[in-house]
């Protein structure tokens, strides 16, 4: 059955079937749609549109469709041109007369709008979810390592002391950011497009506040051309889950790093490695490397729908069709690294020892020195070039600044004194820096106690 058969006759092409039906993955939608067409209905029977017979024989008609294809006892036709198109042919059946009436008022672009925005709201929540738990896991793992010392790097070099648990919270701010715009996303999406009509809404006495109250919007479209044509909440979602992933990549990008044996501060967990078909020896990070690989998806998701709104005049055209499967792809997509990189985390096995010989070997102390100087009364930039003469003194010499003796120490400056050695252990080099957002043990501790805060 088409819901637009009149005006043309006959049968159509299989090619344009196979173009223009969309209900191979609009389908994944029929919780929203039926949600939807419920409160639709409820409402038509509380304006009189219809009688409050009839709306209730609709309404209780839906649900046995919901329930039915829920516990699996009705499979969704996919020969039919969408999910809208099934669950109408559907109640019809069941019910004759009235399922005629539940599209009275409304037309397939604004019950498509209203579903993508149910739907997206929907996965916002599980995605925020997701991205919540890996917080709570860079929370539990950075709070066991207050105290372990890494190199913090510039240009990828190494460059001053910080610890692991300071190195984890930063990717934790970054998620509570993308939960933020996630939220902020939901804000705009739970805009209620039902009403609009086609495009120029409807002569019939709609209670379109009665609606968005039903289904928990935050209130309705108030332009109905804008109502049918509106896809600005799908590409913000699509950019806040590009941000996202960008995010989980650039972590990834670090862990892949941390495996190898050049770094080797981390060992994941043999459930969340693999091997080589060839090499023995090889244990490989390759959800980070996917994960790393899919955020490149997730962009491509961003661009196809930009793509096929720039050029749309006012109001619905066939193109937006478009949306769901890039919005679908992209929400799996983040979904799935999500979901794996919070386990891995749990799982994985640090190496303090590694990454204390990596901060020791890397003169990541030396802008502590030169602080040290300051604080013996020289200005910064003479402390500045004193300590670069020391770190080349100590590269010629195959030393390292704990290393020198305090005589070759005075034969750059007579301010060095016994307490330099303390002024330059790593791990007072991290405590100092005790600031808020700092690396220091407690500001790291008290980092961990204000993101868990912001996740309640």
């Amino acid at each position: 059955m088409k819901l637009w058969a009149g005006r043309t006759g006959g049968d159509v092409d299989e090619r344009l079937s196979a173009i223009n039906n969309s209900i191979g993955f609009d389908s994944r939608m029929f919780r929203q749609d039926i949600t939807g067409s419920i409160a639709h209905a409820i409402m038509l029977g509380k304006v009189g549109v219809i009688t409050p017979e009839e709306s209730a024989q609709i309404a209780e008609g839906l649900k046995g469709i919901l329930a039915d294809i829920e516990s699996g006892a009705l499979t969704i036709d996919m020969t039919c041109e969408d999910i809208h198109t099934f669950v109408e042919a559907t109640l019809t059946a069941r019910i004759g007369t009235a399922g005629k009436k539940l599209h009275t008022a409304r037309s397939r672009n604004d019950q498509v709008a209203l579903d993508i925005r149910m739907y997206l709201a929907d996965e916002i929540d599980r995605l925020s979810g997701l991205a919540k738990d890996l917080i709570s896991a860079l929370c539990d793992v950075a709070e066991q390592h207050l105290e372990t010392v890494m190199p913090g790097y510039t240009h990828l070099q190494r460059a001053q002391p910080v610890t692991l648990g300071h190195y984890l919270m930063a990717y934790a701010q970054m998620l509570l950011r993308d939960v933020d715009r996630l939220a902020d996303c939901k804000a705009r999406t739970l805009v209620l497009p039902l009403g609009s009509g086609a495009l120029a809404g409807t002569t019939y006495p709609l209670d379109r506040a009665y609606t968005a109250e039903l289904l928990g919007f935050n209130g309705i479209s108030l332009n109905s051309l804008d109502g049918v044509s509106d896809r600005d909440f799908a590409l913000e979602l699509l950019s806040d889950l590009s941000i996202m992933m960008m995010h989980l990549s650039r972590f990834s990008e670090e862990i892949c790093l941390w495996c190898s044996w050049e770094f080797k501060f981390v060992t994941l967990a043999d459930r969340f490695s693999t091997g080589s078909s060839i090499m023995p020896q090889k244990k490989n990070p390759d959800i980070t490397e996917l994960v790393r690989g899919k955020t490149g998806r997730v962009y491509g998701d961003l661009m196809t729908l930009l793509t096929a709104m720039k050029g749309l005049p006012l109001a619905y055209n066939k193109d937006m069709q478009e949306d769901k499967e890039a919005l679908f792809d992209a929400i799996d997509t983040a979904d799935l690294s999500l979901s794996v990189l919070a386990p891995m985390l749990r799982t994985a096995t640090f190496h303090p020892a590694n990454m204390k010989k990596a901060a020791a070997a890397g003169f990541i102390n030396a802008t502590d020195c030169a602080d040290y100087m300051v604080r013996k009364g020289v200005p910064f930039r003479d402390a500045y070039g004193i300590v670069g003469r020391l770190v080349k003194h100590c590269i010629e010499r195959g030393l390292t600044l704990e290393e020198l003796t305090l005589p070759e120490y005075r034969e750059f400056s007579l301010v060095f004194d016994e307490d330099v050695y303390q002024a330059i252990d790593l791990l007072t080099c991290v405590s100092q820096r005790k600031l808020p957002g700092g690396p220091a043990p407690e500001a790291v501790r008290e980092t961990i106690r204000a993101t868990r805060e912001k996740l309640q």
